[in-house]
């Protein structure tokens, strides 16, 4: 999992040393610190009161360090919340899935599979398409895999792309945000020229093939207005 700055992040306290915060950051072995003025906005009289050891907590990404991430609890916004725990879930569930016909092989495959999608991601597309799937898992546990998939309601997928829009014109913001706008999608700024660009649905294919139709639209609206553009 490559950690982005601006990115949201579901973590578990590990311990706090006097006003620092040290987490472990879930899904990775990497480790994150909160300083005292990331923790809330005003005056905090008992730190205990908003973090304690074990504790499951959401943070926004501040700086990528080589040995640890600085992150912040006190910038990220209810709504942000609530879509990463969800995310959580959903994932959980379809990770609940492959445990319950790979058993003990569940562990490896999944990791595996994570290496290279978003594991929600990936078995929606299954449905339609199970070659892939049956890479990781052999067909005979591909197809019990598919038939439970089925069966399963899908919801609250997201698919997500990391833009960025640069320009040397001395009216350079106004035009990025004029290009921006006309998308009406939820696109957040990271930092630097960076943007963050999401589509939430219920069905993979077409959240995918709208986000395909927003990134060409905006490659041309940066083509017109001479605005440098990329995205991955």
């Amino acid at each position: 999992m490559e950690i982005e700055q601006g990115d949201i992040l579901i973590c578990t306290v590990d311990k706090i040393v006097g006003t620092t915060v040290f987490v472990d950051i879930d899904g990775t072995e990497k480790k994150g610190t909160i300083i005292l003025s990331e923790i809330s906005a005003g005056r905090i009289r008992n730190l205990r009161d908003y973090v304690v050891p074990k504790k499951t907590i959401v943070c926004k990404v501040l700086r990528v360090m080589k040995d640890y991430i600085e992150l912040s609890l006190r910038r990220v916004k209810e709504k942000e919340k609530k879509e990463i725990l969800e995310k959580s879930k959903t994932e959980k569930s379809y990770g609940g899935i492959l445990k319950s016909i790979l058993k003990d092989k569940s562990e490896g495959i999944i990791n595996k599979i994570k290496k290279e999608h978003q594991l929600s991601e990936f078995l929606e597309m299954s449905k339609s398409n199970s070659s892939e799937l049956k890479k990781f898992t052999g067909e005979e546990d591909a197809i019990k895999i598919i038939e439970i998939l089925k069966k399963h309601k899908s919801k609250n997928i997201q698919v997500k792309k990391q833009i960025k829009l640069t320009s040397n014109d001395p009216d350079g913001l106004k035009l990025i945000k004029k290009i921006l706008m006309k998308k009406g999608e939820d696109i957040r700024y990271l930092a630097a020229g960076n943007y963050s660009l999401q589509i939430d649905g219920n069905d993979i294919k077409k959240a995918t093939q709208k986000m395909k139709e927003i990134i060409e639209s905006i490659e041309l609206a940066t083509k017109k207005e001479n605005v440098e553009f990329s995205y991955n």
